[in-house]
């Protein structure tokens, strides 16, 4: 089980079909010393089916669809028996009410080999909204929600309790995890309010949005201090992060791919107040929250096509961690300072060609053990 006094990496292995294709990343990752193997939770694609075509990305073949998903439950499940950690990042307590979620990773964690990791959220409108689900207040409802798993994972005894939004009168959840395999709660934190909700329940911190290093350790800082508030050991708070990245062979092919669509649609899903930071307005709206509002089949093509056309470079060096391999090893070494001890890389390069998805594995590859190494010897001289 990863912990925070060493450095780990994740790859993301997806719960698209094939599951062939999950099957290989999967294998990839073990082969190649990546520790944790991530699916994630969605129904739908942040990739709308009005541009995806040939000219968005080779990925894109004519009649296909970025919107089949399987269940991550499931996919967990089937991976389970491999040696590697798996996790979900991440899913979210609106289709599932919490009590389902912490009776799957103790039943995960009876299966798996190394400890099941629950990534959680506040959840997305995509997920949501257009499945006829609720998405008033979701970091309220979150908050319930890691009660209720909490009490599930330690109570002893019929469970009482009385929420907002879930209540529970004399539960039975006697099922216990397996001593040694406990599952590990990893919370998808960015504002205040999410992060102190990591401090006081998660095991580990799994945010996705860009920060700065200094942005980084802030954030982290403030996870740390409201764990202390409520007597829990800040220091075994695991600090992750998923990095989109755009790997080149050289810089000069980094700069092409960071002006092609799939870039440019990344960029387009950064909230309002980061266009704000580089004084641009968010063509979606000045109270646009990213990826937790876009719903894809809301907008035409003729729409969307327009808003990337506003995606300007000093946005997109902002959102993305881009260069060769020796300089995004070299951005990352800061991060490693600022606390960071968990990270996956994204590639959006992958999207570019068939020779650029085989150049990035390759390269995050690279990047993960150089990183491993950096760490291992900053650890032993100090």
């Amino acid at each position: 089980m990863i912990d925070s006094k060493t450095f780990t990496s994740g790859i993301g292995v997806g719960t698209q079909p094939p599951l062939s294709r999950i099957n290989l990343m999967a294998r990839v990752g073990q082969v190649t010393g990546f520790d944790v193997a991530w699916v994630i939770d969605h129904f739908m694609s942040f990739f709308p089916q009005v541009i995806w075509d040939t000219g968005f990305s080779w990925a894109a073949s004519e009649g296909s669809t970025p919107h089949a998903y399987f269940d991550y439950q499931a996919v967990m499940a089937y991976l389970a028996r491999k040696n590697v950690q798996i996790g979900v990042g991440v899913t979210e307590p609106i289709r599932r009410h919490p009590v389902l979620l912490a009776q799957f990773a103790m039943t995960l964690s009876h299966m798996a080999k190394k400890a099941p990791i629950l990534g959680i959220g506040s959840g997305e409108r995509e997920n949501v909204e257009p499945y006829g689900l609720p998405f008033e207040r979701p970091v309220s409802r979150l908050e319930e929600a890691l009660q209720v798993i909490r009490a599930c994972f330690e109570s002893k005894g019929p469970i009482k309790f009385e929420g907002e939004f879930y209540k529970l009168d004399r539960a039975i959840m006697d099922l216990r995890p397996k001593t040694g395999n406990e599952p590990q709660i990893w919370i998808a934190a960015h504002g205040p309010r999410m992060l102190r909700l990591t401090g006081q329940y998660g095991d580990g911190w799994y945010p996705t949005l860009p920060m700065t290093p200094h942005e980084y350790e802030n954030a982290y800082r403030q996870i740390q201090a409201h764990a202390r508030r409520v007597q829990r050991d800040d220091s075994a708070i695991i600090a992750g992060w998923q990095a989109f990245t755009v790997i080149g062979k050289t810089e000069k092919h980094a700069r092409e791919i960071l002006d092609s669509p799939p870039v440019r649609l990344v960029s387009l899903l950064a909230p309002s107040y980061v266009w704000k930071s580089v004084g641009l307005e968010h063509p979606l709206g000045p109270d646009f929250r990213g990826m937790i509002d876009f719903v894809p089949p809301y907008y035409s093509r003729k729409q969307l096509e327009a808003a990337m056309a506003q995606v300007r470079p000093e946005l997109i060096s902002k959102l993305i961690v881009w260069g060769t391999p020796d300089s995004i090893v070299a951005k990352m070494c800061d991060y490693q300072d600022a606390g960071l001890r968990h990270l996956v890389l994204s590639p959006a390069s992958a999207l570019y060609s068939k020779r650029d998805a085989l150049y990035s594995m390759r390269a995050a590859v690279s990047i993960q053990r150089r990183l491993r190494k950096r760490f291992a010897n900053v650890s032993g001289s100090s």
